[in-house]
């Protein structure tokens, strides 16, 4: 069976859909069975990072109201044969989802694919408790600011309270990614340091991504970041995908890229 890992956030605009997007062709890449499924229901953006908008038919509420088998809806990804795609619906809202037919979903999905990468909409409401019910393992992605580390700490105090790990008395395995960092800031005291994030959500971290441009042009295009290797911020997801599997990764010395990139800059200017 599969494992399903959430990917959620206490508010939106913090990049979660792109991280869902990029940790997923990352798993796909190295061998793995992987689905992405979009759970933010009447707000889906999955489909234009992945640059799979214009192949869909079907959708996640479709096949829960089985108006379609699971494996009409599913999009294999143009350049990954390991991964596919389950859209949300853009005429729905989130008040469609049933427990009972989310779980259902999911455990089809476990039965087919290594990793079920799940984007869930951002904030509390009910579209989120579904997101994250069924989930093995937590991504919690927030950026280095007050107000989205506060909100996420309250998403963690859900998980632990609504997800059906901890209706058995077990834990959802969680891990922060903090996103769009920018070194600069942090310096000058205008962003909260990685210390400062790790410290107020008590949580491992897994990945810090960095404030690139090269996001805005890769999520345009509909090429997620992770397969542009000159990318601070596709390093940044590959290695958070190493460390998903397992593996003991350091972490980017942001800051010399930081002064490295400045560097650049000045000089072509």
């Amino acid at each position: 069976m599969g494992t399903v890992i959430t990917v959620t956030s206490g508010k939106g605009g913090v990049g979660k859909s792109t991280i869902t997007a990029n940790i997923s062709v990352g798993l796909a890449n190295v061998g793995h069975r992987v689905v992405a499924v979009d759970f933010d229901i009447g707000l889906r953006n999955l489909d234009m990072i992945l640059g799979l908008e214009n192949r869909i038919v079907y959708d996640v509420i479709d096949v829960m109201d089985e108006k379609c088998k699971l494996q009409q809806a599913l999009i294999n990804d143009k350049f990954s044969k390991n991964l596919y795609f389950l859209p949300a619906s853009q005429t729905k809202d989130k008040t469609v989802l049933d427990k009972e037919k989310v779980q259902k979903l999911v455990e089809e999905l476990k039965a087919s694919f290594d990793y079920v990468i799940i984007d869930s909409p951002a904030g509390i409401e009910g579209g989120f408790e579904h997101a994250i019910l069924s989930a093995d393992q937590a991504l919690i992605v927030s950026t280095p600011e007050v107000s989205s580390v506060r909100d996420a700490d309250r998403v963690i105090g859900i998980i632990d309270a609504k997800s059906l790990k901890a209706q058995k008395g077990e834990e959802v395995e969680k891990h922060i990614i903090i996103n769009r960092l920018k070194p600069e800031l942090v310096e000058k005291g205008e962003m909260l340091a990685i210390q400062d994030v790790t410290n107020i959500l008590a949580l491992p971290l897994i990945g810090v991504v960095p404030d690139d441009e090269k996001v805005v042009s890769s999520t345009n295009t509909g090429e997620p970041v992770i397969r542009r290797p000159e990318s601070s911020s596709g390093k940044a997801v590959k290695n958070i995908v190493r460390r998903l599997l397992g593996e003991s990764v350091p972490f980017m010395d942001l800051t010399a890229e930081s002064k490295l990139t400045a560097f650049f800059k000045r000089l072509f200017q």
